[in-house]
């Protein structure tokens, strides 16, 4: 017994010994680190959800339209979610279409108060928006889509009978297509929707001046857009009017704003004139008595 435990001293007093065994120490335990690391990282966590069918913008996500998949955890990003109960009842975005198969992202699922949108979110600071009437014809077999440049043409009669068409306002930036109910015509790729209305931003005096110009039935005013391209660059995409001549007959044939500023200013002095000297008189009768 003696003699084993002087050769096991002797052994491991052996420098050598020491370093053969420290270097398959830090063998063994970088072999089976890597391995629990490997296996961790492939073994798959259960039952996280995916589209069942494709999921069209704006869309109620309902139980049958979830299944379940077994996803390895390295692609299995922190931005997925891995719960049914926190994307039932919830919508698709309204700018993303889920992919059947697809994993439910958070960017792509929000509440129903949430959701917004678009055409408004994308008006400009200082622009308020218009929804421009139109048909499938007036959009050229519905060929106007959003971030497309039309110009706003304008057909009219004026007092001698004479007929007048022109080109009204250019470099008007379309934000969205809608369909008679509201619905974006080009968000959904499954139905066939009919557009009914252009949205666009305009500023204050641009949208007053066409408003002014769509409600000058007396005068067989028509309002049509024209495809003005994809994009336009510097100067020559400010929105702005394009014929003097066609506003001057629109100013020309509607009341000014500064009028109308001015008449509601009159009548509120007015009110309060009236209120105040109602409330003398009712003093003054109270005195008496």
């Amino acid at each position: 017994m003696n003699n084993l435990v002087i050769a096991l001293k002797r052994f491991f007093s052996n420098k050598n010994t020491v370093t053969i065994l420290g270097v398959l120490a830090v063998v063994l335990i970088l072999f089976f680190g890597y391995r629990m690391q490997i296996k961790k990282q492939v073994n798959p966590i259960k039952n996280i959800p995916v589209a069942s069918q494709t999921i069209q913008p704006r869309t109620k996500i309902t139980n049958d339209m979830i299944d379940y998949i077994d996803v390895s955890p390295i692609v299995l990003q922190s931005n997925v979610y891995r719960r049914k109960s926190d994307i039932v009842d919830k919508y698709s975005n309204y700018n993303t279409v889920i992919p059947a198969g697809s994993l439910f992202y958070h960017e792509a699922v929000v509440k129903e108060e949430d959701l917004p949108d678009s055409a408004f979110v994308e008006v400009e600071e200082g622009q308020v928006p218009y929804n421009f009437p139109v048909t499938t014809a007036t959009t050229y077999g519905n060929s106007m889509y959003p971030k497309n440049y039309i110009d706003i043409y304008m057909k009219a009669v004026n007092e001698n009978g004479e007929l007048m068409v022109g080109k009204l306002i250019e470099n008007v930036k379309i934000l969205a297509v809608k369909d008679s109910q509201g619905r974006n015509v080009f968000e959904n790729s499954t139905e066939a929707r009919t557009p009914a209305y252009l949205i666009f931003g305009l500023e204050d005096e641009l949208n007053i001046l066409l408003r002014k110009a769509s409600y000058m039935s007396s005068y067989s005013v028509t309002l049509f857009p024209v495809p003005h391209g994809v994009t336009v660059s510097g100067e020559e995409g400010e929105t702005m009017v394009s014929s003097q001549t066609l506003k001057n007959f629109i100013n020309a044939n509607t009341v000014p704003n500064d009028e109308i500023k001015t008449d509601v200013t009159d009548t509120k002095t007015e009110d309060k004139t009236n209120n105040d000297k109602t409330t003398t008189n009712d003093k003054t009768t109270n005195n008496e008595r």
